[in-house]
């Protein structure tokens, strides 16, 4: 019942902002609430605080004592909705693939079934000696990908 009218008012309150998004929910036996949302353009500390307040306004402590903590999803951390995809276009991504493979790749597109990869390696002429760069591109739909999270370089 609790479990619910927190999902229905996080339900609410993700709907007034169309931008956020849930990456997860998790309420525990003693009801510690926790989630984690994203934003198409990032989160702010006041996108948190306004999810925040959307659900804990809306609880009575008498009838169920809780707590809640809202986070955005960290920089690094791996990606669990397809829309983490579209926000890091540009951005150099380390993804792992149902099938083994591993790329360090660029995210150039992404749309409702899959996302496209592009990255330059060296190869051997196809005639004579020495290599040459070559530009790769792969497109891999979303349930092929196992994990996929954004490298930051310095």
């Amino acid at each position: 019942m609790f479990k619910n009218k927190v999902k229905e008012l996080l339900e609410k309150g993700l709907e007034e902002r169309p931008d956020l998004f849930l990456i997860d929910l998790k309420i525990s036996e003693s009801n510690a609430i926790t989630v984690v949302i994203d934003g198409d353009n990032g989160v702010l500390v006041e996108d948190c605080m306004f999810i925040s307040r959307a659900i804990e306004h809306n609880l009575d402590r008498e009838e169920n004592d809780f707590s809640i903590e809202v986070t955005s999803a960290g920089a690094t951390s791996p990606f669990k909705n397809p829309r983490q995809y579209k926000k890091n276009i540009g951005r150099i991504l380390n993804v792992k693939t149902q099938d083994g493979q591993q790329l360090e790749a660029v995210l150039t597109k992404t749309d409702a079934k899959s996302i496209v990869l592009e990255w330059k390696t060296r190869e051997p002429k196809p005639v004579g000696k020495g290599k040459i760069t070559v530009k790769k591109q792969i497109e891999l739909a979303y349930d092929a990908i196992l994990e996929a999270q954004v490298i930051i370089k310095f």
